[in-house]
């Protein structure tokens, strides 16, 4: 099986930082959760181009940080398109006092948990997706080599 993650841009100059080390944690998690990676798309875009795609597939007229769409058809095989507007995640993170590097990671491995099955509609699937999250940037923290505490700053 092919591991391929990918980083794309439309409509915005964007690329992130520590491009083999993110893609070395996202096929890192993905195993853990005994699945296999197939070809995942990160797709970095702007406000505008991301509200465009919830309106059209998901029929939400609103602003979102994360839209992910799961192209796998394999049982056991993680495979999708996870766009990502820019603007919003600069604007959470000002939001809520974090630095824009750790609110994309949160948010990037919000959408790969997606993949994995993860919910969030609920309460209880919110926590659970918090928590999740939380694990999964500390071991960030141990690839960066930083503090974990930084990392969930």
């Amino acid at each position: 099986m092919t591991k391929k993650i990918n980083f794309f841009t439309e409509d915005l100059a964007f690329s992130p930082k520590n491009k083999t080390i993110l893609k070395k944690w996202i096929i890192t998690i993905i195993e853990a959760h005994q699945q296999q990676a197939g070809e995942l798309n990160f797709v970095f875009c702007s406000d505008a181009y991301l509200h465009q795609l919830n309106v059209q597939h998901l029929g939400h007229d609103t602003l979102t940080d994360i839209i992910t769409f799961d192209n796998g058809d394999q049982l056991g095989v993680v495979e999708g398109d996870i766009f990502i507007s820019v603007d919003r995640v600069r604007e959470n993170a000002s939001t809520f006092g974090v630095l824009f590097d750790q609110e994309l990671h949160r948010v990037m491995i919000h959408g790969t948990l997606h993949l994995l099955g993860f919910g969030d509609k609920t309460a209880d699937e919110q926590q659970l997706m918090r928590l999740k999250e939380d694990e999964q940037i500390q071991q960030l923290a141990d690839l960066l080599n930083i503090p974990k505490s930084a990392a969930l700053e």
